[in-house]
């Protein structure tokens, strides 16, 4: 049977997530269309010529699973709904009830595809609670074209990376500014820059200026060319401190929220230059914990975690689910998603999807 994917995303940060997952899909043979409900994702998908305008054209194009890089999904269309997330559990700041907001289930997803033990394990007690969805571990389609890992020659190549959250990001230290032009301008380091898309463009035109000849500011979500470039990274808390550390590649962070043993903490920027060559020159214990750490994350090194994502999708697709009880009536998400894509109905699956006969 020939099935039609839809790729649901929001941002730009998306694609890279989506990317490995459609090649997949027409390796196939499949049929694949993206589709964003924000400007930043629609943007960013102009080079590509599968994508549809809006939402009537997702309602009609009734795809058969729907794969989604964001938070929420509309629930009126058709295709069992498929979570592949946007990123791996940061662990920015925890709930008031401990958990994380990586966790929240929101209602609108019939299948989790986790990313690897320590989410799974979550996820897993929460089907349990729920018994309206599914998870199955499958790996992180974005981390795909990061392996196999390659060794490259030892440099001083150190990756800037923040998160966009004003409280959370170095990139609005001017300590850290100072800190960094000053070691820019000595040839100690080489260094090379992203921030999150959702920065403010004062942010943005501020770490711009420092471009030299070490030091590199990249405009781009396609972070893995950059991870394969670096010798070691420098963050705060964002997420792509885990897609690093999957290269057992140490990193020095600023002002974490939590004091993980596979991080090397920093709070001052007057820490910096000795936490980079710190890092440079890992200790056996560092290395040991980001092991650790990574095969609970993501124990996938085969670069084949959007087949499995693929598998796991059309499986549940195929299988009996009438087992999963009705998902809630969720009324006041439904009217905000209906609100955001200005498209009112009443339709709703609040069952998984299943193929009509004709189609069996």
């Amino acid at each position: 049977m020939k099935y039609k994917f839809l790729i649901y995303i929001s941002y730009s940060y998306a694609l890279p997530i989506g990317n490995p997952l459609e090649e997949e899909i027409k390796s196939r043979g499949y049929d694949v269309k993206w589709f964003s409900d924000l400007e930043d994702g629609y943007k960013a998908l102009n080079t590509k010529t599968n994508v549809l305008k809006n939402i009537k054209d997702v309602v009609n194009y009734k795809p058969d699973i729907v794969l989604t890089a964001t938070n929420y999904v509309p629930d009126f269309i058709t295709g069992i709904k498929a979570q592949v997330f946007h990123g791996f559990n940061a662990e920015k700041r925890p709930e008031k009830t401990n958990s994380f907001t990586h966790f929240r289930i929101r209602g609108f997803f019939d299948l989790y595809c986790t990313q690897g033990p320590s989410t799974t394990s979550i996820f897993k007690q929460l089907e349990k609670k729920h018994k309206n969805f599914k998870v199955i571990e499958t790996g992180w389609s974005k981390v795909d074209p990061l392996f196999p890992i390659t060794k490259k020659e030892s440099g001083r190549t150190v990756m800037i990376a923040s998160t966009f959250t004003e409280r959370l990001s170095l990139a609005y230290n001017d300590d850290v500014y100072q800190e960094i032009k000053r070691l820019s301008t000595t040839g100690t380091f080489n260094f090379i820059m992203v921030l999150h898309p959702k920065s403010p463009i004062n942010i943005v035109k501020k770490w711009q200026a420092l471009d030299s000849e070490n030091f590199t500011f990249h405009n781009t979500t396609n972070l893995v060319p950059l991870y394969k470039q670096a010798d070691i990274m420098f963050a705060d808390t964002t997420s792509a401190i885990q897609e690093f550390l999957l290269q057992q590649k140490p990193v020095v962070a600023f002002n974490h929220t939590f004091n993980h043993n596979y991080l090397i903490h920093t709070h001052q920027a007057k820490e910096l230059e000795s936490a980079f060559n710190t890092a440079l020159n890992p200790s056996e214990d560092l290395i040991k914990n980001i092991e650790i750490f990574i095969k609970d994350l993501h124990p996938y090194f085969d670069g084949k975690s959007s087949s499995r994502v693929i598998d796991a999708t059309i499986s549940f697709l195929n299988e009996d689910k009438s087992y999963l009880k009705r998902k809630p009536l969720n009324l006041i998400r439904k009217y905000k998603i209906r609100k955001l894509l200005n498209y009112f109905t009443l339709k709703s699956f609040n069952t998984p999807y299943n193929l009509p006969k004709q189609n069996d």
